[in-house]
């Protein structure tokens, strides 16, 4: 299998950062990776920009590109792995989206901040619209952070609901590569499942019954960003990979407001999984 990853990027620290990781990861399968950058200008602004200014933005961007192609080739010399660049002038969702089905794209890398990024919230504005706005797989690299492979995945849930194949493909082709061991995580409110509950574990256990997999318990504290985090460093993680769907807790950290009063931040690479 050959794996088509798209890599946004915006020039900046961060965004290469998450290049490397996405490189490492990918090191001894074949891979064609996707450099995007989009120079969507607001409807507001383009009286205020002459033709002539738009196309030196334009130039510019795919000069960056070309280097920066022309860097991961150097710094890579890897015969599993092309690189193709894309310039697009769509906003970054509708690029984003269209790349996704032009080029059969399985797995979106980037970074958890850009060039602009603020410094207190986990997501920067960019990469919560991407997670919100797109269903392809999403992985989100922190900043610098170094790579490590990946040997245990967390999955979080709550049991309460049925995973289908389709959700759970990205959890597992993601182990496949490193033999990952997944570790599930039950952050416990009661100390029973109910029979919905059951029903719903014994499904995710089927399911993953050829995977290396463990079931685990965690105490309820006042916030789950503190119960997830402790996790993760107790058991040595290596990557947190959740399904986003509606009321989930992806749902409410990507809410920007809320982010740094839910006390988590990306201390590993985050996989979110569309519903």
């Amino acid at each position: 299998m050959r794996h088509h990853i798209l890599l946004p990027t915006d020039f900046s620290d961060n965004a290469w950062s998450a290049t490397v990781y996405a490189l490492k990861l990918y090191a001894d399968f074949e891979c064609t990776f996707y450099f995007l950058n989009t120079t969507s200008i607001k409807v507001s602004m383009l009286s205020n920009l002459s033709n002539k200014l738009l196309n030196v933005m334009k130039e510019a961007a795919m000069k960056e590109l070309l280097d920066l192609k022309a860097l991961a080739e150097s710094g890579n010399a890897n015969s599993n792995h092309d690189f193709e660049i894309i310039l697009s002038t769509a906003d970054l969702n509708k690029a984003i989206k269209h790349t996704i089905k032009k080029h059969g794209i399985h797995l979106i890398i980037m970074g958890t901040k850009g060039a602009t990024g603020a410094q207190e919230f986990f997501f920067g504005s960019n990469t919560v619209r991407v997670i919100k706005n797109t269903n392809c797989p999403v992985l989100v690299v922190p900043e610098e952070y170094d790579f490590i492979e990946p040997k245990q995945i967390a999955f979080p849930t709550d049991y309460n609901r049925f995973y289908d194949s389709k959700e759970l493909t990205p959890l597992t082709q993601l182990a496949d590569l490193y033999d990952s061991k997944i570790r599930i995580v039950h952050i416990n409110i009661k100390e029973e499942l109910n029979a919905v509950q059951e029903y719903n574990l014994s499904a995710l256990k089927g399911y993953l019954s050829n995977y290396e997999s463990s079931l685990h318990w965690m105490p309820k504290y006042a916030k789950k960003a503190v119960e997830i985090n402790d996790f993760i460093e107790e058991l040595g993680i290596d990557i947190l990979a959740m399904v986003k769907y509606k009321h989930s807790f992806i749902q409410a950290i990507i809410k920007e407001p809320v982010i740094k009063n839910l006390g988590f931040h990306a201390k590993i690479p985050f996989l979110v999984i569309p519903e």
